[in-house]
């Protein structure tokens, strides 16, 4: 079966709709080659201009990874001209599912290394399996873990990403969840459960309340402290022009009246 990326749309009725987007390349552990992931970058792109759209959940296809990593392969024939190119591609994946405008949940089950944990650092959430391994071996290959390895002092703190990246080991699960490194761990027979769990959490926010957050916190990662601030009073000045405070604080009201009337 030839590598791809696909994805899967449900319908959430008045909800939205909701993607799960599929890298199966399951004969070489996910690995990602030029092609797949020009391939991720489109789906993605495509999937933002969707204003109906809610929350992406990404996986690898199979069980044994979400990610392998790069494909060595393609990555032993680079020259310093192609590598660049090479290492340019994977970061416009990231990009892609870091400028989605809805949160994406990584459902990581198996092997997340090196561009699999770069990409599942890209992502919002991070729900893996207890039997999944983490690491960033790029040096035991002779090169350095770079481009959205940048995001893992922000989750793990900067002593655990230089372990990381100066050793190439692999951390268990129950190691990446104490790390911060993932969000929740689920048994892997749950794991599809615990993951829709968290996007049903999500559909019961408010459309445009989710983009602002995400498009929020965007710029928190970006200015200082003050800056962030400011801007987030903005933030909450634009939610009111949508009338979506209005509507949803309404509703809750209603419900408490319900409720002392019973």
């Amino acid at each position: 079966m030839q590598a791809s990326v696909r994805k899967e749309l449900h319908d959430n009725g008045a909800a939205g709709r909701t993607a799960t987007v599929i890298i199966d390349n399951t004969a070489k552990l996910n690995t990602l080659n030029s092609p797949l992931m020009l391939q991720l970058t489109g789906c993605i792109e495509a999937l933002a201009r969707d204003p109906a759209l809610r929350a992406v959940v990404l996986r690898g296809g199979g069980t044994q990874a979400f990610i392998g990593g790069a494909d060595i392969r393609e990555m032993a024939r680079l020259n310093a001209a192609t590598a660049e190119t090479f290492i340019s591609t994977l970061h416009r994946c990231c990009m892609a599912l870091r400028r989605l405008p809805v949160p994406v949940i990584a459902r990581i089950q198996g092997y997340a290394l090196g561009a699999g944990l770069e990409i599942a650092a890209a992502c919002d959430l991070r729900i893996a399996s207890e039997d999944s391994r983490f690491g960033m071996p790029e040096v035991r290959v002779g090169i350095p873990s770079v481009i959205e390895a940048a995001l893992l002092p922000r989750l793990i703190g900067w002593g655990r990403t230089r372990r990381l990246l100066f050793t190439g080991e692999m951390i268990e699960a129950p190691t990446a969840q104490a790390w911060g490194l993932v969000e929740e761990l689920a048994a892997p027979a749950e794991l599809d459960a615990v993951t829709n769990r968290t996007v049903q959490a999500i559909l019961k926010a408010g459309p445009t309340a989710i983009r602002l957050q995400k498009a929020l916190m965007r710029e928190w990662e970006e200015v200082p402290l003050e800056e962030a601030v400011r801007r987030g009073i903005g933030y909450f000045s634009h939610a009111w022009e949508t009338k979506e405070p209005q509507r949803m604080m309404q509703a809750f009201l209603d419900v408490g009246k319900e409720r002392k009337r019973s």
